[in-house]
């Protein structure tokens, strides 16, 4: 599964090693569903302004109220966290239960767990301050990890 390709990734560029931790495995299956067509996909399918899917999931959040806290992460500055509860309000329903589903933890949780790992994923995937373009998530976050 794409996801769990992508969690693995996600771990390892958070630190969590080849095996993906929590928090990779969380965005992978967020970036997973958001991508995954239909409703809950629609959001993030085609990717954000610049047809990724980080921008895609950013688009997602600025849209939902998030704008400020997503640009500190890509900005150079201090990143502004965000809640679980936050989290749940800007995703779509079908979006957090598919996450929760495919995670094995319940809605509430997953929502936590994204805003846990969210703001430090962005922050790594965008050193210089701009998302990267014209690369799929996969080939950027082997780049950062060079």
């Amino acid at each position: 599964m794409a996801g769990n390709d992508l969690g693995g990734l996600l771990g390892s560029l958070l630190g969590g090693g080849q095996g993906g931790s929590s928090g990779g495995n969380i965005l992978g299956a967020l970036i997973g569903a958001l991508a995954g067509g239909g409703k809950a996909g629609a959001a993030g399918a085609g990717g954000g302004a610049d047809g990724s899917p980080l921008g895609g999931l950013l688009d997602v959040l600025a849209r939902s109220g998030l704008a400020d806290q997503a640009q500190s992460w890509i900005g150079t500055g201090q990143n502004q966290q965000v809640s679980g509860g936050q989290i749940a309000e800007a995703l779509p329903n079908e979006t957090l239960d598919k996450v929760a589903r495919d995670t094995g933890v319940t809605p509430q949780e997953a929502a936590d767990r994204i805003a846990q790992s969210l703001p430090q994923a962005v922050d790594k995937l965008t050193p210089s301050g701009q998302l990267p373009q014209g690369s799929s998530l996969e080939e950027i976050i082997r780049q950062q990890r060079i």
